[in-house]
């Protein structure tokens, strides 16, 4: 009989505990990264903002305005993966490498097939987020559908819509906290080192888990960034979206201990 195949081939690194006070320090490496990259920080986020502009005009201009929220909701699910270039940026300033905007784009060329997969998974969240936020919009609308010219008000700011958010908000945060667990430190460990998605998410689920409150804290700083970065109609997210990038990239250097 044949001997069965390990699920990790390599052993699992060790995971550091930490205080309350990393993630502040993580938003202040991250900080400098930006200033010492501006260019690249700041052009990678403006195409992503760029991006997100040009979808929220696609979603006015046909009148989906029930797509906002989920969409909204779904970008905390696949912003890990969107920040590649940007751990990869910081990857280089601490080795001394060159860094530029061609460098970050194709970042995820250092471990492909893994950070591809990964890529797939966190996609698969975003999938089940839109169609678990389509079925609680029908169930609560369903028998009277808002009315398209005053839809923003009937669905965010009427007491009748407290029921709705509330469901929502609850769903997308157990949604957006698998997320997290699984991809706080393991993309960033994909780019790193040569490993495959299986221990990067184990060693992410095993940060969290050994971590909890300082990790709670992270995860409420990357949403209320985050946030602040799209209720500015995605213009903030020029500046937030490489201050987090480049801090989770210090979050998991921090978190894992190097390799041996």
């Amino acid at each position: 009989m044949a001997d069965a195949t390990p699920v990790f081939s390599q052993p699992m690194p060790k995971i550091r505990r930490i205080t309350f006070d990393r993630p502040w320090s993580w938003l202040a490496a991250g900080w400098d990264d930006l200033r010492r990259a501006p260019g690249v920080g700041l052009g990678y986020g403006a195409l992503f903002t760029l991006a997100g502009l040009l979808l929220l005009v696609g979603i006015w201009t046909l009148e989906q305005f029930a797509l906002i929220l989920p969409l909204t909701g779904g970008f905390l699910l696949i912003a890990p993966i969107l920040a590649v270039g940007l751990y990869e940026t910081s990857r280089r300033l601490a080795a001394g490498e060159p860094v530029s905007m061609r460098l970050a784009l194709t970042a995820w060329q250092r471990n492909l097939g893994q950070v591809a997969l990964m890529g797939v998974v966190l996609l698969l969240l975003f999938i089940a987020w839109m169609r678990l936020a389509a079925l609680i919009f029908m169930l609560f609308f369903s028998h009277q559908p808002p009315n398209p010219e005053n839809f923003l008000v009937e669905v965010f700011l009427s007491v009748d819509a407290i029921p709705f958010l509330l469901v929502g908000t609850l769903v997308g945060a157990a949604l957006a906290a698998l997320a997290f667990a699984i991809s706080a430190v393991s993309v960033p460990m994909l780019l790193d080192r040569d490993v495959n998605v299986m221990l990067a998410v184990a060693t992410s689920f095993e940060a969290v888990r050994r971590n909890p409150g300082p990790m709670v804290v992270w995860a409420s700083l990357l949403v209320i960034f985050t946030a602040a970065g799209l209720l500015t109609f995605y213009l903030g997210l020029i500046f937030t979206l490489p201050l987090l990038g480049h801090a989770t990239w210090h979050a998991y250097k921090d978190l894992v201990e190097p390799q041996e």
